[in-house]
């Protein structure tokens, strides 16, 4: 796995999407399976104080993938870049610099987390009842965390490289795994809370040794030494700082989750009780469904982007961005339209309660009901990422849910109790597509004019305006 540009390379745009795109959105969808998986066993097997623990647990785990697809991000980023500019040097520094940065930051997030759990846990709006089976949780799988993250910059920097299904197959590894050991821990053992912890943590590693394995592919083309003294002597801060400003708007994207979850469960535990955290842990666990759509065409789109930005193939690039919000567009409508025709069962897939699914179902709709418009925000924010523009993407990855919908839920909630809190979510997402469309024009507008002065056959000078 070198230098290999030939799928960028490929002319038919919409098939060099789809291969990107495809895996994406299923590796996601696999992904998402983790925490879905043990919000089904505990919910059927133990009730829904399990899943209302689960939902406070959730901001934890939202904030360790963050850091993760932080660097993964900025670094395929680059990587990508580092492929379509033929810089073998600066790609191998990134990934030595990405893989360094992960584990160092994960062992001492992961231990911070722990040492401090019983302030944070009971932060993330932990009743008395729920605080035990949390702290269970969350004690458990800070263990994978690192595992987790490690696996994942490993598997984007494989994806830039032209490894597109590698994270389908890492993540489709652990989740069938973590089903498989759900089952028997759960299901079969009676272990609670702590045999779900157990299980995701052990199938985090599985899917860690899998991506280390193919890994050492790239070890090998590149001719990487993964020695202590190598590590060391790669570190350069300049591509340090270069991933986190790419990245950040990613992790603003991802820790928002978390923020909002944080928000949410601490004003519907006062006015709702334990039973609205049950009800919008579910509601976020099934419409994850949609934005991993959502998400996984726009990261799809982003090394596309970025590799022919590299090579300076503005044309391509541009079409790129245009299909790809066609793209997100139509599929994010026809998931729209399969939540919202098959709600009942699909949400009663995680509750028995009758009158809890209910309310679930009423609340869901609500919160979806224009959810297929933020399509094109996302597309944006990943464009900008992918050209370089990390303020406007940074700025658009904060708006939707730090800047839009927190200060909204809480003016909401104040004159509508729980239903407020529902509301808010279409309002903001009304509001960011909206906006996006300003950006997304500006992105169309934006000139980028290449003169080529060819001095000999092999060799041409290159000017560049870019206006």
């Amino acid at each position: 796995m070198g230098m290999d540009n030939k799928i960028f390379t490929d002319n038919k745009i919409g098939r060099v999407l789809l291969k990107f795109a495809i895996p994406a959105i299923i590796s996601l969808l696999v992904s998402e399976l983790y925490n879905m998986v043990d919000t089904v066993f505990v919910g059927r097997y133990i009730g829904p104080n399990a899943i209302a623990a689960l939902t406070v647990a959730f901001p934890v785990q939202r904030f360790i993938i963050a850091l993760g697809l932080l660097i993964a991000v900025g670094a395929s980023t680059f990587v990508a870049r580092s492929l379509g500019e033929q810089n073998k040097k600066s790609l191998v520094k990134t990934i030595m610099n990405a893989l360094t940065m992960t584990f160092v930051i994960l062992v001492f997030i992961s231990l911070s987390v722990f040492i401090f759990k019983k302030p944070i846990i009971t932060a993330l709006g932990a009743s008395s009842v729920i605080y035990p089976l949390s702290n269970k949780y969350v004690s458990i799988i800070l263990i994978g965390g690192i595992f987790q993250c490690l696996g994942v910059v490993a598997c984007y920097i494989m994806t830039a490289l032209g490894n597109t299904k590698i994270t389908l197959y890492s993540n489709s590894i652990g989740a069938i795994t973590n089903i498989i050991i759900d089952f028997f821990l759960v299901a079969i053992l009676g272990w609670g809370v702590s045999g779900a912890a157990i299980a995701t943590v052990f199938s985090q590693i599985v899917a860690f040794i899998f991506a280390m394995i193919e890994f050492r592919k790239v070890k090998k083309s590149f001719e990487i030494e993964f020695t202590l003294p190598m590590f060391y002597r790669s570190l350069n801060y300049k591509i340090i700082f270069g991933i986190i400003a790419v990245g950040f708007s990613t992790f603003i994207i991802e820790i928002s989750d978390a923020v909002v979850a944080i928000i949410l469960n601490n004003l519907l535990s006062s006015i709702g009780g334990d039973t609205a955290i049950v009800i919008i842990g579910a509601v976020t666990r099934v419409s994850m469904f949609m934005f991993i759509t959502i998400i996984g065409i726009s990261s799809a789109m982003q090394p596309i982007v970025a590799y022919n930005y590299g090579s300076e193939n503005y044309t391509k690039m541009k079409k790129t961005l245009k299909l790809s919000i066609l793209t997100v567009t139509l599929a994010s409508i026809g998931f729209w339209i399969i939540l919202m025709v098959f709600t009942k069962p699909i949400i009663g897939f995680f509750l028995k309660d009758t009158l809890i699914l209910s309310k679930a179902i009423q609340a869901f709709r609500i919160c979806i009901s224009v959810l297929p418009a933020v399509g094109l925000y996302y597309i944006v924010i990943y464009y900008y990422q992918a050209i370089g523009e990390a303020k406007k993407s940074f700025l658009l990855s904060i708006y939707r849910q730090m800047l839009v919908f927190i200060p909204l839920v809480f003016i909401m909630t104040n004159f509508f109790g729980v239903m407020g809190a529902w509301l808010s979510f279409p309002i903001s997402d009304m509001i960011s597509a909206i906006t996006s469309l300003f950006f997304m024009k500006k992105a169309f507008s934006q000139k980028f004019e290449k003169e080529y002065r060819y001095s000999d056959k092999n060799n041409y000078r290159k000017e560049c305006i870019k206006a």
